[in-house]
């Protein structure tokens, strides 16, 4: 491997958010009345974009008519800063070892940019790290690999000089579609096996453990 930059996804990845974002969905799903869903079912589909996502949790529903639901209350009932998902233990040190090795880093998530730009301005020692990031609402949702397009074009490299690093297979397939290589990490909401099928390289325990396989691989 000659990899250069590494992409991280957000959710499930760097941050332990699974179970923040299905309790946010279970308030939401309860204040609005909608059909109830498994803690399980939205799991499942964290990472893909918002309307993707509602389309595969509602089926029976409008989507339009869900989304504009959600909507309403969100602006009833904004995320709260202080209630932001927190980062995986060793997540920070990892990054901060890999810049410190020379790699760049990047962000491709299915956030939208208002949500990760809360979560860094919680987690302020992750902004620097970053040469850049992106997000499903001003790219395309995964795993469409737009994102990864855009960060190989501000970057300067190709898609063989980057590695993508998630938890769902979602990751996996927006990487292959470019030809670019993905590692994924087991912490999240995709389990291992799932992960490999899709194509992964390996599946590490967590980001942690990032730093260890590179130095082995290359």
């Amino acid at each position: 491997m000659s990899v250069k930059l590494l992409i991280f996804d957000w959710d499930g990845t760097l941050a332990d958010s699974a179970g923040h974002i299905a309790s946010n969905m279970q308030r939401a799903i309860a204040a609005l009345n909608l059909p109830p869903r498994s803690d399980g079912a939205i799991r499942e589909l964290i990472g893909l974009g918002l309307v993707d996502a509602m389309q595969r949790l509602f089926p029976e529903l409008e989507v339009n008519e869900v989304l504009r639901l959600l909507g309403q209350y969100q602006r009833m009932a904004p995320a709260n800063p202080v209630h932001d998902a927190p980062l995986f233990a060793g997540a920070c040190d990892a990054l901060s070892t890999l810049r410190d090795r020379g790699y760049l880093l990047a962000v491709a998530t299915g956030k939208s940019r208002s949500g990760l730009d809360r979560s860094l301005r919680r987690h302020t020692m992750l902004k620097p790290l970053f040469l850049t990031t992106r997000c499903a609402d001003e790219s395309a949702d995964k795993p469409h690999p737009l994102m990864l397009q855009q960060i190989l074009q501000e970057s300067g490299l190709r898609a063989d000089q980057a590695l993508m690093i998630g938890d769902t297979d979602y990751d996996v397939d927006m990487a292959k579609a470019l030809g670019m290589d993905a590692l994924g990490v087991g912490c999240g909401v995709h389990e291992p096996g799932r992960l490999l099928r899709a194509g992964a390289r390996a599946v590490l325990e967590n980001v942690s453990a990032v730093p260890g396989w590179l130095a082995a691989s290359m």
